[in-house]
């Protein structure tokens, strides 16, 4: 799963309770835990090993872009995961998901194209280190 810089995979830095919208783009580290809505898109800082986790009663209407990416709500935007994602049982993505890990869970729901990405460790890219989300987005553009 996750990665042992990340200690305590339940600890999020940052929560957009359910009753919260945020409109416009988020730029964050660590963690961060979705509830209410965010009408905008997601980055994880490049170089940090990023947690972004959408709950059930989570929205977001953009694209995120982070290392680990766990999903059990409503995404309107593409997906951009650089190391792991999940999706659980209760995620609906419309949108592309771009990820070099996944987990999916039956029940999850995706209305786009799942396009794996070559893992940079076991072949070319960065020596032992995570892809840059510049990397993982860079055959889309």
């Amino acid at each position: 799963m996750l990665s042992s810089k990340n200690k305590n995979p339940g600890h999020f830095d940052t929560l957009i309770s359910n009753n919260a919208e945020i409109k416009g783009d988020l730029h964050f580290s660590g963690g961060l835990h979705i509830d209410g809505k965010v009408s905008g898109n997601i980055f994880a800082d490049a170089d940090s090993n990023a947690v972004v986790r959408i709950s059930e009663t989570g929205i977001v209407e953009g694209e995120i872009k982070a290392p680990n990416i766990i999903i059990n709500g409503r995404i309107v935007g593409n997906v951009y995961s650089a190391s792991h994602l999940e999706l659980a049982k209760k995620a609906m993505v419309s949108g592309d998901v771009h990820y070099v890990m996944m987990e999916m869970v039956m029940g999850a729901q995706v209305n786009g194209s799942l396009i794996h990405q070559a893992d940079p460790k076991k072949g070319k890219g960065r020596k032992g280190k995570e892809p840059a989300l510049e990397e993982v987005t860079a055959e889309k553009e």
